[in-house]
């Protein structure tokens, strides 16, 4: 329990950009995990802290700290802990603008959800949001990143609707997600929608992760920088957001 606990506060600490806090607290929830003899907890902590390095643009840092989270856990977590590895080092990897093996590991991670439906052992219930659902969400923002909006757009009509009263910070940055895909398309007016309504929901809550969703946004507008609306959206976001162009 300390241990989830001290994951959690890094977690929030790591939202609101506090880094060096973030680390702190999942060094030390990695510790009583260990001292805890408890194998899976310490997976998620280290594949956290994976997740957290490639927020922080260490990529190559992220892949190795996502396999070794795996290669730890091998034979001892059940497969939905194991997937979720696998799905954050599938996202170093296209950071890494590196497809063939973040699409490798994005198949190992969806092999190893399909086990975990039959799976008969007790899963921990902190990991319970993992699955098929959050799975083809992310796998949208791999493809966003590669650049590859068809299979962005694909991946992300399997992803399933969120309600923003419950999930309002990842509803935002979905749609800031699937609206970059949009513009990779040349789809500029489908783009803006969902930029805009990202913008209405992101301003209401706190989070240096969001502000970084729509910066990558407004990158993406770039080819069409002198459009009334484009410089209209750029404005907002620098207002609202305080979110350079």
């Amino acid at each position: 329990m300390t241990a989830e606990l001290s994951r959690l506060a890094g977690w929030t600490a790591f939202d609101v950009g506090q880094h060096d806090a973030a680390q702190r607290h999942f060094i030390q929830a990695l510790r009583r995990a260990r001292a805890g003899g408890d194998v899976q907890l310490g997976c998620y902590v280290l594949t956290t802290m994976a997740m957290q390095t490639l927020m922080r643009g260490f990529a190559s840092e992220a892949v190795d700290m996502s396999q070794g989270a795996f290669n730890r856990a091998k034979g001892q977590a059940v497969p939905r802990v194991l997937a979720f590895t696998k799905l954050i080092e599938a996202r170093a990897h296209d950071r890494e603008n590196d497809p063939r093996p973040a699409s490798r590991a994005l198949k190992m991670s969806e092999d190893l959800l399909d086990q975990a439906k039959d799976d008969s052992g007790d899963e921990p219930a902190w990991i319970d949001f993992y699955r098929c659902a959050r799975l083809s969400a992310d796998a949208a923002e791999v493809f966003r990143d590669l650049k590859n909006p068809k299979m962005a757009l694909a991946w992300n009509q399997q992803a399933a609707a969120m309600p923003t009263g419950v999930f309002t910070r990842s509803v935002g940055m979905r749609l800031a997600i699937v609206g970059t895909a949009h513009l990779q398309a040349r789809d500029l007016d489908h783009g803006l929608e969902l930029g805009n309504r990202s913008v209405d929901i992101l301003a209401r809550v706190q989070s240096s992760r969001a502000k970084d969703y729509l910066a990558e946004f407004n990158a993406a507008l770039a080819p069409w920088r002198r459009e009334p609306d484009v410089r209209e959206f750029v404005q907002r976001t620098r207002k609202e957001l305080g979110v350079a162009a």
